[in-house]
C-alpha cells in the first residue's frame, strides 16, 4: 500500500550549495575493512540525535562494497518522512557536529567537517533509495559487475574532473547497465 502524506510545506525548488564549489581530488583507494567501522560508528551518531523519528540508516555507495575499491568517503542514506521537516532531522544533525552542504528539491547533503562521510537525507518511498540499495547489493553479490564497476571508475579518474556531477554522469551507462541484470536477476 503506497502512503498517501502531505508535506508541512513546500520543498525548495533550487539548488544550494553550501560553500559554494570546492576543489575536487578524486583517487580510488583499495578497500579498507575500517569502512564499515567507520558506517557502523555514524550509524549509531545519527541514530542517537535522530532517536524521535522513525528513520532508516543504510551504508551506500562504494565503501558498502567489500573488495571495491572506492574514494574514502563514507556514504549514508538516512529516509525520513518528511524531507521538508528539516527542523526534524536537519537540527539535530548539524547539532551533532555534521554540517549542511545541499539543499534541493527531495534531497539534503550532511557531512562531517573532514568530508570523509556524506550524509543523503531522503524521503521514504524515493525510488532513489531504492537504486542505491540495488546498486550496493548487485555489486556485492556479483564478483563481475564489481570488477566493471572498479574497472569504469579507475579509466574515468585518468581524466580530468572539475565537477564531481561530471564524474557521477560519466559512471550513468555502466551502472543503469549494471543495475538492469540486478533487476533481471531478481525477477523484476
Amino acid at each position: 500500500m503506497n502512503e498517501t502524506r502531505k508535506p508541512r510545506r513546500p520543498d525548495v525548488t533550487a539548488v544550494e550549495l553550501v560553500g559554494g564549489v570546492e576543489t575536487l581530488t578524486l583517487d580510488l583507494h583499495d578497500y579498507d575493512d575500517r569502512w564499515a567501522g567507520i558506517f557502523r560508528e555514524h550509524r549509531g551518531r545519527i541514530r542517537d540525535a535522530l532517536e524521535a523519528m522513525d528513520v532508516g540508516i543504510e551504508h551506500i555507495g562504494s565503501t558498502s562494497v567489500p573488495g571495491l575499491a572506492a574514494k574514502p568517503i563514507i556514504d549514508i542514506v538516512v529516509v525520513v518522512d518528511d524531507i521538508t521537516a528539516e527542523e526534524d532531522y536537519l537540527d539535530p544533525l548539524l547539532a551533532v557536529g555534521y554540517e549542511l552542504r545541499v539543499r534541493e528539491p527531495g534531497h539534503r547533503l550532511v557531512r562531517t567537517p573532514a568530508r570523509d562521510v556524506h550524509v543523503h537525507i531522503l524521503e521514504r518511498h524515493d525510488p532513489a533509495v531504492d537504486e542505491y540499495l540495488l546498486l550496493r547489493d548487485r555489486l556485492r553479490s556479483d564478483a563481475a559487475d564489481r570488477a566493471l564497476y572498479e574497472s569504469t571508475k579507475r579509466t574515468l579518474l585518468s581524466e580530468r574532473w572539475d565537477d564531481m556531477n561530471d564524474y557521477a554522469d560519466a559512471k550513468t551507462d555502466v551502472i543503469l547497465s549494471i543495475k538492469a541484470r540486478a533487476r533481471e536477476s531478481l525477477g523484476q
